[in-house]
């Protein structure tokens, strides 16, 4: 790992996320309670073994460098250890990051101090386990200018992902970007090989195509789009699939791209349940994150006749919650909730700091930051009316915006 530099890619602005990512970016989107989504790729990369990591942000940064700093300040400069956060700085010329191979490009200065033989490139904006120090081992073995991390996806869901085609030798031959009709894998008619954008590419090579790359005026100066089919046109170039190895210990293998409010809602719900597929309290394998010092959690009232029990069925309540003879089912209530008398919230991700009044019925619903909801008020029962007001994804589910008052209708 000392020969391996990472980088996350962590700058893209989450348009399929909006109103979440109005004034944070994707990987900084809260997850689960108390995470962030990039926490999940730092957590595999700490457990990986890997100690040399940039972060590469572009789109309102703030949150995510600030949560960063707070959160992952754990490894040991004094023996080269770090995470770092590098925004773009137009150290090349005076554009931004235009793709995700440029930003690479425009951060070869940041390589040639490190002088790594392999370089990890990750994306920050999706939820799965990974020992990526299995990978390296398989990039090495096999002697590839690239490894590509692929992950077996269902062929009709084909249309959401870059597809990989690979021979029998996992030689990479063919690269498609979100085809409505799949190479599928061979033997295995019904499913294909997903991009799980993680490739790890030999110093040298990188830097020639990255070059090469850098003089063209078309293209988007992307992997999926420019960089990877342009090498399995060469031919010269050996580019490799590498099947992803989950260590999440489930059965089913769990890697989740939550690049839609549908797509994120879904996977934390998963977390809600009896056995959810996703393992958050595996202890062999934890994720971290920055958590404020909020107090436990608070339920209070009992009271078996005027129907005031503050209680909370099939849920994950957070840090400095209070449950005041609320009735939550189904639900991920993040820090410092407060959910008041007689109040009633189902199937729904309250995110920091909301406030529900006193009779309010929320459902099917994801609650930005700071929202206030106010008494009586009714959010997920009318999607007509919550249409004029609020974000109605494809499947109905209401989408809140941080900071709102909710006024009863």
């Amino acid at each position: 790992m000392k020969k391996l530099l990472t980088f996350i890619m962590a700058g893209g602005k989450g348009e399929r996320l909006h109103p979440l990512t109005k004034d944070r970016a994707k990987p900084a989107v809260p997850f689960g309670g108390i995470y962030r989504i990039i926490d999940f790729t730092l957590s595999n990369c700490i457990h990986s073994g890997i100690r040399r990591i940039h972060v590469l942000v572009q789109y309102k940064s703030m949150s995510l460098a600030r949560h960063i700093r707070m959160g992952w300040n754990i490894l040991n400069s004094e023996v080269g250890e770090y995470v770092e956060v590098l925004p773009a700085q137009q150290r090349i010329d005076e554009h931004w990051y235009q793709g995700t191979a440029d930003a690479i490009y425009q951060n070869l200065y940041s390589i040639h101090i490190e002088d790594p033989e392999q370089i990890l490139i990750l994306a920050g904006d999706h939820v799965y386990k990974m020992d990526y120090a299995l990978m390296l081992d398989a990039h090495r073995r096999s002697k590839a200018d690239l490894t590509i991390g692929v992950v077996r996806v269902p062929a009709e869901e084909s249309q959401g992902v870059g597809v990989i085609e690979a021979d029998a030798g996992d030689a990479v031959v063919g690269f498609e970007e979100k085809p409505a009709v799949p190479k599928t894998i061979p033997g295995d008619a019904d499913h294909v090989y997903g991009s799980m954008g993680i490739y790890i590419f030999d110093r040298k090579v990188l830097e020639e195509e990255l070059g090469e790359d850098a003089k063209s005026r078309e293209g988007s100066h992307d992997f999926g789009k420019d960089i990877i089919p342009r090498m399995i046109r060469k031919k010269a170039r050996r580019v490799v699939a590498y099947n992803f190895v989950d260590v999440n210990n489930k059965e089913t293998l769990y890697w989740r791209d939550v690049g839609t409010l549908d797509a994120y809602y879904e996977a934390n719900m998963d977390l809600v349940q009896v056995t959810p597929q996703f393992n958050l309290y595996d202890r062999d394998w934890p994720i971290r994150t920055y958590q404020m010092q909020y107090p436990p959690a608070k339920f209070v009232f009992a009271d078996p006749i005027g129907g005031r029990r503050g209680t909370a069925l099939d849920s994950l309540v957070s840090d400095g919650c209070i449950l005041s003879g609320s009735v939550i089912q189904r639900s991920i209530l993040s820090q410092n909730v407060r959910v008041n008398s007689y109040a009633e919230v189902e199937n729904s991700l309250l995110l920091e700091g909301v406030d529900i009044g006193r009779h309010a019925k929320v459902k099917n619903a994801i609650i930005d930051k700071n929202t206030k909801v106010m008494p009586n008020a009714q959010i997920g029962y009318d999607l007509e009316l919550d249409r004029k007001r609020f974000t109605v994804t494809p499947k109905g589910i209401v989408v809140v915006e941080k900071g709102s008052v909710v006024e009863a209708v």
